[in-house]
């Protein structure tokens, strides 16, 4: 199975088990940097998935594609999936 079809498959299947996940974020477009934060997945669609994501009753919406956790721009603990490289690293 390759990477991204496992990465879709663990997500789908968290959405349908347990969507209680925890979550690293960390994008250049919008800024935003996460670490272990509380979050639900609220969909899983053919190429993006949904989390909700907050505290204190603030609660924000959030869309990625697979390809972030692909590239690591976004960890999700419960996965298990680490990508090689840190894209968002400068050399």
């Amino acid at each position: 199975m390759e990477t991204i079809d496992y990465i879709k498959e663990e997500i789908k299947r968290l959405y349908e088990t347990n969507p209680s996940i925890h979550v690293s974020v960390k994008a250049a477009q919008p800024k935003a940097t996460v670490k272990n934060m509380p979050a639900i997945i609220t969909g899983a669609y053919k190429c993006i998935f949904q989390i909700k994501e907050g505290a204190n009753g603030r609660y924000r919406n959030h869309t990625f594609q697979y390809n972030d956790v692909l590239v690591g721009q976004i960890v999700i603990d419960e996965i298990g999936y680490k990508p090689l490289a840190n894209p968002t690293k400068k050399k």
